[in-house]
């Protein structure tokens, strides 16, 4: 390892001298990638599983309604392992009924327990 002078900038990383730009904080790209990685590390494994369960919802929807609208009831979403919790948006109709979208698959709760199933096609 080179021994940097007072003067030069050093990898954010592993804490090697830079040498190139003036404005250079990473040795290279591993480097980098390191860095941010370990930035993100507690945020990534979230994520992951929300995204991962967004995209569980969506096929749920999708296998459950193949001709872009139908009805289900509760315990068919439940069974398949359907999240409640976890949608993309909302679309509130003028009457105040309230859509929950899963990105372009979304449901409408109804009475004892049933849903209406839609697919926005306008996407």
């Amino acid at each position: 390892m080179i021994k940097p002078s007072i003067l030069t900038k050093i990898c954010l990383e592993c804490g090697e001298p830079l040498i190139g730009r003036a404005d250079k904080k990473f040795c290279n790209d591993q480097c980098r990638v390191t860095h941010y990685q370990k930035q993100q590390g507690d945020a990534i494994p979230f994520i992951r599983n929300i995204n991962n369960q967004l995209r569980k919802n969506r096929l749920i929807l999708a296998k459950l309604n193949p001709d872009g609208k139908s009805k289900v009831k509760r315990s068919n979403l439940e069974k398949e392992g359907f999240n409640f919790k976890l949608f993309t948006s909302t679309y509130t109709t003028r009457d105040g009924r309230v859509y929950y979208f899963v990105y372009d698959y979304g449901y409408l709760p109804l009475e004892n327990d049933y849903f209406a199933l839609v697919q926005n096609s306008d996407i």
